[in-house]
């Protein structure tokens, strides 16, 4: 079936969002009197959200009873600081116009809450462009579960298989499969050091977000 459209990440796929949670950590650990990390600790945790920011950035585990209150503070603050830093990857730019140069219709479909997602995506103008932006809050159960994929694709009134699915996790691999998208791994994200892009089954695997121009063409000649 030929493709019509192409959902993304966010972050980690579409944006480098690491920046702003770098900068709150640090932040954090600034105001207690404690040393700067080395960045790539932190961003090595992004993929793990919130929870894994904050045990790696203090070393501190869920259970003790500070976690929970630094875990909020660290929410608090980005919700101020989540749209200073973040910009789309390099190619990013180019690969939209692409697409919709192509007539094709992109959107996001994201584990991030929208009370930062919505803000980002308009403070990037890209909420004008993207045909949808699908967030935990629009369904009961997010990736890995395919609600989140399902409900874009009915929104778009699109067969899943027209859709190319892009994410940096395994959750979106598992979730764009088990909702019948297509769907493309990015080598480029914030990948654990330990994991490995080329083990989660997607159907195409990329180190660049350009080199997603070569899968378009492909998908687009196919019927």
């Amino acid at each position: 079936m030929r493709l019509r459209a192409v959902l993304f990440d966010m972050d980690g796929t579409l944006l480098d969002s690491a920046p702003d949670f770098i900068a709150v950590v640090q932040a954090m650990r600034t105001d207690r009197g404690l040393p700067l990390l080395d960045e790539q600790l932190i961003r090595d945790q992004v993929s793990g959200g919130a929870r894994a920011m904050v045990a790696t950035g203090f070393s501190i585990v869920p259970k003790d009873a500070a976690f929970e209150p630094l875990r909020l503070e660290f929410l608090e603050r980005y919700q101020h600081h989540c749209a200073v830093l973040t910009r789309p990857f390099d190619g990013i730019a180019e690969l939209l116009a692409d697409i919709e140069h192509a007539k094709l219709i992109w959107g996001v479909v994201t584990n991030k809450p929208v009370r930062y997602a919505a803000p980002i995506m308009q403070q990037l103008g890209l909420a004008e462009r993207s045909a949808l932006l699908i967030c935990p809050d629009h369904v009961t159960r997010s990736k890995p579960d395919p609600e989140m994929l399902v409900l874009a694709c009915q929104q778009l009134d699109l067969d899943p298989a027209s859709v190319l699915f892009v994410g940096d996790d395994l959750r979106d691999i598992e979730s764009g499969r088990a909702a019948g998208t297509r769907t493309a791994a990015v080598t480029y994200g914030y990948i654990h050091p330990s994991d490995n892009a080329r083990n989660w089954g997607a159907d195409v695997v990329v180190d660049h977000p350009l080199e997603l121009r070569s899968v378009l063409d492909r998908a687009l000649c196919s019927c």
